[in-house]
């Protein structure tokens, strides 16, 4: 590995802590209809094809055909997407930045609706401090696919072996590890801090406060 490794970020549950249920919590009070709610007629699955390029607009009428009762729910989804935000995950948005204070290639691998990217990046301004950031929304492709990986690659002339992925999805992981980087799999940011570290990443170990 390069003595300068690239390091990769994803961006939920990495650096913001995404909750979508967060919006529902007044709005379906009841904690088993609201678990059926995001299960059935919200789940990741639909909004994955928004991640995959579907418009937001699309992907609610969609839905709305099918649960007509939850129409205003479901487009709350998006018209309230910051809200499913609980905020930025601060130890690793502090380890981003220390590791471009010491001058590591920062890139990021996400999938991300392209129209809720620059709306995000507005309200989080440090998610624009990304060297290449790959957006899934804009690409068409979402992880794991090798794809998405692979246009990274192109776009920063990095090797995999270079490059070190971090990544809250173990399936993400592995499809990372499968093409050659070296892998962490996150789980809080001390722990990365001290993963990073291992992997001969120079950073500061104690956190700033």
């Amino acid at each position: 590995m390069s003595p300068t490794p690239a390091i990769v970020f994803d961006v939920g549950n990495v650096l913001l802590d995404w909750q979508p249920d967060r919006i529902y919590r007044e709005t379906i009070p009841d904690p088993d209809e609201r678990a059926w709610f995001m299960t059935h007629v919200v789940p990741l699955t639909w909004h994955e094809q928004q991640d995959l390029g579907r418009s937001c607009a699309d992907g609610i009428a969609e839905r709305v055909a099918q649960f007509p009762h939850y129409a205003g729910r479901i487009a709350d989804f998006y018209d309230r997407w910051l809200e499913t935000l609980e905020g930025a995950i601060d130890g690793s948005v502090r380890i981003l930045h220390d590791l471009k204070e010491q001058g590591y290639p920062v890139h990021a691998i996400t999938n991300f609706s392209g129209e809720l990217w620059p709306v995000t990046v507005a309200a989080y301004p440090f998610l624009a401090e990304f060297g290449v950031a790959v957006v899934s929304g804009e690409e068409g492709v979402l992880k794991p696919d090798p794809e998405i990986f692979r246009i990274l690659l192109s776009r920063t002339g990095q090797r995999a072996e270079d490059c070190i992925f971090i990544d809250d999805r173990q399936d993400n992981v592995d499809a990372a590890y499968a093409l050659g980087f070296r892998v962490i799999r996150f789980t809080t940011p001390e722990a990365l801090r001290m993963d990073l570290v291992k992997l001969g990443v120079r950073l500061p170990m104690q956190l700033a406060g």
